[in-house]
């Protein structure tokens, strides 16, 4: 009987994946992904936008010929065959699926790949993404097409390394859009192994890339909230710590670890020279495997504005065959469980902490915080808003309030008074007025104590006057009852509502109070809580009154 096997045709190649990656960055991702699971100390990226080439060269172990034919040139091919999980250096490996290097191949017009081990001679092949086509157009099998040979310019590149890969990218498809800074940045944010071990190093056109690409973003940063005891090395950038005014310690259950921070303003979350912001995203082995978590956990609370970091799961990457990535590798499948614990985590700890307390903590530091955040009234919210805003205008140019100085102390006590004293004012403001308003118009005659009460504050404004040598009117109307307070103003309530008297009671409690605070006094605790309970007997008064005049008012006009 015969036998019979597949017959892969080339046209796979398209259907698995070959335009799948059309992420600049992810490219290069796949390449230092590769150098990384080959145990490679260094990897030099050089880039030439203008000429749309690309060279990648790393000093790993390297292939030899059927290394280079029967795992790299093998598409599917898994290093991780027989559960093997770690390079021999005992490293994660970042790859799985053996896909990736589509994106390596197809993103040029030409890609030549030249590699040795320490014990073999340099091979390798130049694909020609033209001809790769024209094969797939003519539905040829997988090993009726061949590489074409190396060159002597290609195979010199690894002259100078004892083994390693060299590949170079011609005539890159696309324009390189992304600036090396860019470029750098998105290196050194979704690809974290390249930092975080201190034998791997990654070069661009020649400069080392390291945290220090992040120092802006660390230097915008405002909180910090740390998960698990977490030690990264943004974290230990310098101006990180310097200028992050809180840093706090969350402890979860799960097996994860990272950070989570928040920005001074939402525009520092963008990436200079582009459209992109930095996310709070998920990492698997110190690889970016799902950005912009919080898409997941959606809170419309303006918080989300000013947020980033990074949650490290390794152990959804548990070696055992289990494959939670999606085919592009730039995702999770949303299914698997372990992902959705993570995702429930994470929403527990920003939605259940981290909202409240930065909201706590920009009003704190006399910043607008979250409007949607009921802990304080709105009053109170506004108020301090306006605080922080006067104080803003009294700063101008030249700040008041150095970071840790003794003026920032008092500023930053006197926004907590805010809340109460400016809401408080406000409310006696609108009811004294608004019953010197009923009375004008109810024309109520004021009592003989209340005409010598105007009359002896008319003299103590004179003499105030006089001594500042004013001439012109303070007050909009010299008619006695704008020399009245409270305490003569609530008559007119107790005069119109004969079966409820009384409330000049309550205004001769709430004097006190009153005149501290438009005296700009800060009240004690038992004051504030006297004065509320007696403002709002007089505001529930005062409505009522309103009420039945505006419905006898009306009552009369038809």
């Amino acid at each position: 009987m015969n036998s019979y096997n597949f017959n892969i045709s080339l046209s796979i190649l398209n259907h698995l994946g070959r335009n799948l990656y059309r992420n600049f960055i992810t490219v290069i991702g796949e390449a230092i992904s590769n150098s990384w699971d080959a145990d490679a100390n260094n990897v030099w990226i050089n880039i030439d936008k203008e000429n749309k080439t690309m060279t990648i060269l790393d000093d790993g172990e390297g292939m030899d010929e059927n290394g280079f034919q029967n795992q790299f040139l093998k598409i599917g091919y898994s290093k991780r065959k027989n559960n093997i999980s770690r390079s021999k250096k005992g490293r994660p490996f970042i790859g799985r699926k053996g896909i990736g290097k589509l994106a390596l191949l197809s993103c040029a017009k030409q890609v030549c790949i030249a590699t040795k081990t320490a014990s073999a001679n340099v091979i390798g092949g130049l694909i020609d993404n033209a001809e790769l086509d024209q094969a797939i157009t003519d539905d040829l099998n997988s090993q009726d097409y061949v590489l074409q040979p190396l060159s002597d310019s290609f195979v010199n590149k690894l002259s100078n390394v004892q083994h390693g890969t060299f590949i170079s990218f011609i005539n890159i498809n696309d324009e390189i859009i992304n600036t090396i800074e860019y470029i750098r940045k998105a290196i050194a944010l979704y690809f974290k192994f390249s930092l975080v071990d201190k034998d791997f190093s990654i070069y661009i056109n020649g400069d080392l890339i390291t945290s220090n690409e992040l120092s802006d973003f660390a230097l915008k940063t405002e909180f910090l909230w740390i998960i698990n005891d977490s030690v990264d090395p943004f974290l230990n950038i310098e101006t990180s710590i310097k200028n992050v005014k809180e840093i706090k310690i969350i402890k979860s259950d799960l097996p994860i670890k990272g950070f989570i921070a928040t920005t001074q303003k939402p525009v520092d979350l963008k990436i200079r020279g582009t459209q992109e912001k930095i996310t709070l995203d998920l990492f698997v082995n110190g690889r970016a495997r799902e950005k912009d978590i919080l898409k997941h956990i959606p809170t419309a609370r303006v918080v989300e504005n000013y947020t980033y970091g990074q949650i490290h799961c390794d152990s959804l990457d548990d070696g055992k065959g289990n494959d939670v990535f999606t085919s592009s590798r730039e995702g999770i499948i949303s299914n698997n469980q372990d992902f959705i614990a993570i995702l429930k985590e994470v929403d527990r700890i920003f939605r259940g902490t981290i909202m409240n307390e930065w909201d706590e903590l920009r009003r704190k530091y006399n910043a607008e915080g979250d409007p949607d955040n009921t802990s304080i009234t709105k009053k109170e919210r506004r108020a301090q808003e306006l605080y922080v805003q006067t104080i803003k205008d009294m700063q101008k140019e030249e700040s008041i309030c150095k970071k840790g100085g003794t003026v920032e102390k008092w500023v930053s006590d006197l926004a907590v008074e805010a809340q109460f004293n400016i809401p408080s004012y406000t409310e006696c403001f609108i009811s004294e007025n608004l019953l010197r308003a009923y009375a004008i118009y109810t024309k109520e005659p004021l009592s003989k104590e209340a005409k010598q009460e105007a009359e002896n504050r008319k003299d103590s404004e004179k003499l105030s006057k006089a001594a500042a040598n004013i001439s012109y009117d303070v007050r909009q109307s010299g008619d006695d009852l704008y020399y009245l307070d409270m305490r003569y103003l609530s008559n007119f309530i107790d005069k119109a509502q004969d079966k409820n008297p009384g409330l000049s009671r309550s205004a001769i409690v709430y004097k006190p109070m009153r005149d501290a605070i438009g005296h700009t006094s800060l009240l004690t605790p038992i004051a504030k809580q006297q004065l509320t309970i007696e403002y709002n007997n007089i505001q529930a008064r005062l409505v009522n009154l309103l009420k039945d005049f505006e419905a006898g008012k009306n009552k009369n006009n038809k």
